[in-house]
């Protein structure tokens, strides 16, 4: 039976932290025998949602359950379809200290910042049970923006890809697939960094949860989304399905409504994905009832192991 691997690429590895050899991997997709990305006639793109190391791996600070088996899923994915993916565009997210959804941006009533975890909703601010101690107006208004525009609270989140931290990085058999793809195809891969306004979350990789006009990010990416449109297949995966992949497209589902064929090329690997895992929330259930409404809406529901090849 034909490999589609490279011999570089060891499963076991996946979800570990180690330094890739991307000199050896790059030499080894000169020899590929791939054709360059820009003869495709049939170009597919492939959207990777912030695999990184703080989501992907069982030390990272919000450790997603079922991450490492799904990146062992996209990474196959890409080898055995190396001659057929045109683009990858990674997410990063990429936070600061202080930011709108960190502990340190909230205060209680004793004075000490809550807990990750924590929900922080309108009625909570006006009862005195919790305020900001930065950016008070905007984050009251904020709070009440989510309720209204979004239907949902604030949620606390624990440190997580802090910018130069370990965190942020991607996993390193990821980098090494991409890498590797990069070479074969002579594709230069897109990396997009999010999350860097503190007065916002930022799940979608194309647009914050509430603008902020006085930032170069703080609209929507309409530059990614024609780029993407141009492909005639999107693939997507990532972590997690819950927030970030499921954010991503909502952004894709609202942009292209006009346009549905559009829709209709957006693939969801949905073996590539999970939820996150948290107290008193079943962020599952609720990315489920969700991506119903995108299936409805013309969105693709596919295994990795059965798309492409």
């Amino acid at each position: 039976m034909k490999s589609f691997f490279p011999k570089h690429y060891e499963a076991k590895k996946v979800g570990t932290l180690y330094q890739p050899d991307l000199g050896a991997v790059a030499r080894e997709a000169e020899h590929a025998g791939c054709t360059p990305a820009a003869h495709d006639k049939q170009p597919y793109a492939l959207l990777l949602v912030d695999f990184q190391i703080d989501f992907c791996h069982p030390g990272g600070s919000l450790f997603v359950p079922g991450a490492v088996e799904d990146l062992q899923r996209t990474i196959e994915f890409v080898y055995r379809n190396v001659d057929k993916l045109k683009t990858v565009v990674l997410s990063l997210d990429s936070h600061l200290t202080y930011q709108i959804f960190y502990p340190t941006w909230w205060i209680d009533e004793q004075g000490h910042h809550p807990n990750p975890f924590t929900v922080i909703d309108s009625e909570s601010i006006r009862k005195g049970k919790y305020r900001p101690v930065r950016e008070v107006g905007w984050s009251l208004d904020y709070v009440s923006q989510l309720e209204q525009k979004a239907k949902k609270a604030l949620y606390l989140w624990p440190y997580h890809t802090m910018i130069g931290g370990i965190g942020q990085a991607l996993d390193p058999a990821l980098f090494e697939a991409v890498h590797y793809h990069a070479v074969a195809r002579r594709s230069q891969p897109v990396f997009l960094q999010k999350g860097m306004i503190p007065t916002t979350e930022h799940y979608s990789p194309f647009e914050p949860e509430v603008k902020v006009a006085s930032h170069p990010h703080g609209a929507l990416n309409t530059t990614l989304l024609r780029m993407l449109e141009t492909h005639e297949r999107i693939y997507v995966a990532g972590e997690a399905k819950s927030h970030c992949v499921l954010e991503a497209c909502a952004s894709m589902v609202r942009h292209f409504q006009a346009t549905p064929e559009v829709i209709e090329r957006i693939h969801f690997l949905s073996d590539c994905t999970s939820s996150v895992v948290a107290p008193g929330v079943d962020f599952d259930a609720l990315a489920e009832r969700d991506l119903a409404e995108f299936r409805k809406k013309g969105m693709q529901f596919v295994r990795s192991s059965s798309a492409l090849v």
